[in-house]
């Protein structure tokens, strides 16, 4: 039997801007999407956002709570995941590509002016096709 796997994303703001990072590798590869990665056995999804943000783009998180989920089915290659959505209130350093393997470009970007294309489950967070529904307009500035 198959079984979805668990990812968690971290959302980072600053001045009404979003933090995307532009995929490498088999799975989302050329499509922009916030940090993050697996859930580790025995990590919570808190430890998880402040690991892979730390690894893949050099930021240290402080703040982090929780988001909401997405159910994000990939027909295509045959994947399933559960996305825990995370978000930052704050953190410390600049942000640089530190996984080279797993990301090719890296910026901020106004919520209504994201590159394209999005990864998957990002699209769905924002197309509020998650639990709470209106996960996403808890960060999105007023006006998009």
């Amino acid at each position: 039997m198959k079984y979805p796997k668990i990812g968690v994303a971290a959302v980072i703001t600053r001045s009404s801007k979003v933090l995307l990072i532009r995929r490498k590798g088999p799975h989302g590869a050329g499509t922009w999407a916030t940090p993050g990665g697996h859930l580790e056995f025995a990590e919570d999804p808190q430890q998880c956002a402040i690991r892979e943000t730390r690894e893949e783009v050099g930021l240290q998180l402080s703040s982090v709570d929780f988001l909401g989920i997405t159910n994000d089915i990939f027909a295509g290659c045959g994947k399933h995941y559960i996305t825990i959505w995370m978000e930052a209130a704050g953190f410390s350093g600049e942000p640089a590509i530190t996984a080279a393997s797993e990301v090719a470009e890296i910026g901020w970007f106004v919520w209504d002016a994201l590159p394209s294309p999005l990864f998957m489950p990002l699209e769905n967070l924002i197309n509020q096709k998650s639990y709470p529904a209106d996960a996403i307009l808890k960060v999105m500035p007023a006006g998009g």
